[in-house]
């Protein structure tokens, strides 16, 4: 069987882009204010608060695939080395970037509306 190759350039030019999972460590676990499982998830160097009221067997250490801020399944760490990297391959990390803040529009006229 042949191998179907992506072009990621093109797929985004077309907006034909689908929404991934992210593997991340879970750092530290502690309920927010109303309650809710929460967890620092470090992504390759990027620590961010995943929401993990989908994964309560989930404890520090483990790794979670997280689609838009919630952790849906637990995996081992080769796995997610393996997602990473595919990821990375294929230019699709860039939603966990910090913004750069003086980038803004607002930053360049004073304005702080």
């Amino acid at each position: 069987m042949g191998k179907i190759l992506l072009d990621c350039d093109l797929i985004q030019q077309e907006s034909l882009c689908m929404c991934l999972a992210i593997p991340g460590k879970v750092l530290e676990i502690q309920q927010d204010p109303q309650g809710v499982r929460m967890g620092k998830t470090n992504f390759g160097g990027i620590v961010k608060q995943v929401c993990l009221e989908y994964t309560p067997e989930v404890q520090c250490g483990d790794y979670v695939l997280v689609h838009v801020g919630f952790a849906l399944s637990k995996v081992d760490e080769d796995e997610a080395e393996r997602t990473y990297k595919a990821l990375e391959d294929m230019r699709q990390l860039g939603e966990l970037e910090a913004p750069d803040l003086n980038s803004s529009p607002f930053a360049a006229n004073g304005d702080s509306s």
